[in-house]
């Protein structure tokens, strides 16, 4: 992990040290809340439906047992007892008081963690795969390019006040799990033929109002030279992007209204920027500085490969330990190891929601069994990256003790969902309550392996913070005459760069359902796909690719019991 040194903690504590001034000058009256929105954006600080709302970054996804724990207090002694870990490896609280949100900044100071800049028309935080590091299918890890990303995007002051918030997303491996083609920019790390790293670039992906997958504007850009890349694509969106109207102003409209002059525009700033050396004002990326970043990212003291290791199963270890096997255990990039992912998805609690207990638990576990070190995944859960396979039983153990042995990765309950209307003030609808119903519904493990993979999406409203764009069913929250209904879409699809699926978003399949009636549309439309497979392993999203939507249009418009439409 990324240790910060001297610099960083100064930072970050003077950041801090700014932000308590700010408030002191806001609740003594002679800083207007107009004025102090901006700053408190700026370090994470929103007011929600029934109070402020803190967004803590965890870059790329990274995050140590001390870290765990100190997010477990804030919980316990600011918040009520609880956190929410989102898509974009954040963490957020709910309930804390404003007048305490300076004291909160100075805790997560104390052990290397902020919220600068997870809101605000600015960069926000820099995520990745939460397996980097150690996938089995890693082609480079990108975890030294995340973090040199994240030192040159933190406070730069020529994009800190953006046309809209700005994304960037990084995979280094085959299989997608960063989203890449849904994000502002995305990056793909590669190798060519000659063995020489670079990345593929992807710019103007998103979702909320217009869903859009961005366009590869550069198939391989040699490393050392990102930044200066990235700078020229941000500052064309500085200059050209829409500042007259919100739900325009992201980058994927003025890459899809600009078209060939936008990718012209970037090429001739990109140029520029390189054609600055004399000045010495160039920022190609020298060898000796990512030497210095990839230092932190190496295997951790007393981690090597295991020869002849095996997991030991006991002659009497229950069906569900071998399910968790199947499920939550995931192949590593050196022998003897595994990465295992710690489910967050249970009946009765939302969702990516943590209680500080189970933060404290979960801390435990890191610190015995994965070298202190966890991850926050895109699909909310968190996962333990170090873990010797001759130690899966007594984890399996110890995480059905704490409730995190769920072996539902991948399957129907291990939905992702945002807060929406429970908390959001920008939600139409509840996302929660939808869940939990669907949770309870299919809370038979039999059957749930039966449906096999299937990706899940809630949205509370059009921004789309659940993805229910890119779900192989994907709910979205509606207002309808003040009433909550819910639109459904299939063949949402996070897609590979490397593999050549494309990222796709799903179509919606009728008018608007109504709450209590969503559990039955999701019935309908998973007993047809149970009807119309070819085999028992074809996927859903391959059925539904194979035979389109009409049948399960028709299923699920079965269910609705009222005439009303949105």
């Amino acid at each position: 992990m990324y240790q910060y040194t001297p610099f960083d903690t100064q930072f970050v504590k003077q950041r801090a040290a700014q932000f308590r001034d700010q408030l002191q000058r806001n609740l003594a009256g002679t800083l207007g809340d107009d004025e102090f929105r901006a700053l408190r954006l700026q370090n994470g600080w929103y007011i929600q439906r029934h109070a402020p709302m803190a967004r803590i970054a965890v870059p790329y996804g990274e995050l140590s047992a001390t870290q765990l724990r100190m997010l477990a207090r804030i919980a316990r002694e600011f918040d009520r007892g609880y956190a929410h870990f989102t898509t974009r490896q954040n963490c957020q609280y709910n309930w804390i008081p404003l007048p305490k949100s300076a004291d909160v900044m100075d805790l997560l100071a104390s052990v290397s963690m902020h919220g600068i800049q997870t809101s605000g028309n600015c960069i926000r935080n820099i995520t990745s795969d939460c397996f980097a590091g150690v996938a089995a299918d890693e082609i480079i890890d990108p975890r030294p390019y995340c973090e040199i990303l994240r030192q040159w995007s933190t406070l730069n002051p020529e994009f800190a006040f953006l046309p809209r918030k700005f994304k960037i997303a990084v995979s280094g491996a085959r299989e997608d799990r960063a989203a890449i083609a849904w994000h502002d920019i995305g990056l793909q790390l590669l190798k060519n033929d000659a063995g020489e790293i670079g990345f593929k670039v992807l710019v103007g992906g998103g979702m909320g109002r217009t869903p859009v997958i961005g366009t590869v504007i550069n198939e391989f850009l040699p490393w050392q030279q990102i930044l200066v890349y990235l700078e020229a694509i941000v500052r064309v969106y500085n200059r050209y992007g829409r500042r007259d109207n919100m739900y325009k102003a992201r980058i994927k409209i003025l890459v899809k209204a600009e078209g060939q002059r936008f990718l012209d525009d970037v090429a001739e700033e990109y140029q520029k920027i390189l054609a600055l050396d004399a000045d010495g004002r160039e920022q190609i990326i020298p060898q000796a500085e990512f030497d210095r970043v990839a230092a932190h990212f190496v295997t951790p003291a007393g981690v090597a490969p295991i020869a002849d290791s095996r997991i030991d199963i006991p002659a009497d270890a229950p069906a569900a330990f071998q399910r968790w096997l199947e499920r939550n255990v995931h192949a590593h990039r050196l022998a003897g190891y595994r990465s295992v992912t710690l489910s967050l998805k249970r009946t009765g609690q939302a969702p990516g929601d943590i209680t500080d207990a189970q933060m404290e638990l979960a801390a435990d576990l890191a610190d015995r069994f994965s070298q202190a070190e966890l991850r926050v995944s895109h699909d909310q859960n968190l996962v333990l990256p170090w873990v010797r396979e001759s130690e899966l039983f007594a984890l399996w153990q110890a995480a059905r003790a704490a409730s995190f042995a769920a072996p539902n990765i991948g399957l129907l309950t291990d939905m992702i969902a945002c807060p929406g209307g429970d908390f959001c003030a920008l939600a139409n609808a509840r996302s929660i309550p939808i869940a939990e119903a669907i949770t309870e519904r299919f809370d038979d493990i039999d059957e749930l392996y039966d449906i096999g993979d299937i990706d899940l999406h809630i949205s509370g409203c059009i921004n789309s913070c659940g993805h229910h764009h890119s779900g192989h069913i994907g709910i979205l929250g509606v207002d309808k005459d003040g009433s909550e209904w819910y639109q459904v879409t299939l063949g949402g699809l996070d897609g590979s760069a490397i593999s050549g699926h494309q990222s796709t978003p799903g179509k919606v399949i009728g008018p608007s359902f109504a709450a209590d009636e969503v559990p039955d549309v999701i019935e309908a439309v998973l007993d047809t796909y149970r009807q119309q497979r070819s085999t028992a392993a074809e996927r859903f999203i391959d059925t539904v690719t194979r035979i389109g939507l009409d049948p399960f249009k028709t299923a699920a418009n079965a269910q609705r019991r009222s005439t009303a439409k949105a």
